[in-house]
């Protein structure tokens, strides 16, 4: 590359650099102001986006002067910078919801300490408590046979099909003698 084409875009460089420290200035400059504007969240985010600028302006200088940025502390700043937009994701999911409930409910346990604490005056609520349990327990035996229940074979077996031919055949058999008289 020539030395005449570098100096055009050297050029252009340094206008697009002098255009972006235009348009940060008022961000920089009014920082507390505009926080003091936002909600917390929102807060975290433009601080987060903020660090996240200026560290990237001085990571592609240090590069544009041929300095070794893997080891030096800007990759650190920017990997903290990285933590800090996972956060704030992890924030905005909110906590992981577990795929199926981990807790049970004891229903016998339940049902002896309800019964010990209505006492023998509420028998109303007795009743009402043990027809409760009682469409529990026959719900949960439903279930619990539906899950045991095998599917039907889809083809009848060879020995089923003899019977029936037997059968058939007396059958015609019967007619036929009923026709005769």
């Amino acid at each position: 590359m020539a030395l005449k084409d570098m100096t055009s875009d050297l050029k252009r460089l340094d206008t697009q650099i002098d255009s972006l420290e235009e348009a940060l200035k008022p961000l920089i400059e009014d920082l507390p102001q505009i926080s003091n504007e936002f909600p917390l969240l929102d807060k975290a985010k433009m601080f987060a986006l903020t660090a996240s600028a200026i560290e990237s302006l001085l990571f592609a200088s240090l590069r544009l002067q041929g300095v070794n940025t893997a080891e030096h502390p800007v990759m650190t700043d920017i990997k903290r910078v990285q933590q800090y937009f996972a956060k704030i994701k992890q924030i905005e999911e909110g906590p992981a919801q577990p795929a199926h409930r981990t807790l049970t409910v004891n229903t016998e346990a339940a049902t002896r300490i309800l019964k010990a604490d209505l006492g023998e005056n509420d028998s109303s609520l007795k009743k009402r408590l043990e027809e409760k349990l009682a469409e529990e327990r026959a719900k949960a035996l439903l279930n619990s046979m539906q899950k045991q229940k095998r599917p039907a074979p889809e083809s009848p077996s060879a020995n089923s099909s003899a019977p029936e031919k037997k059968q058939k055949n007396s059958r015609r058999k019967s007619s036929g003698k009923n026709n005769k008289s």
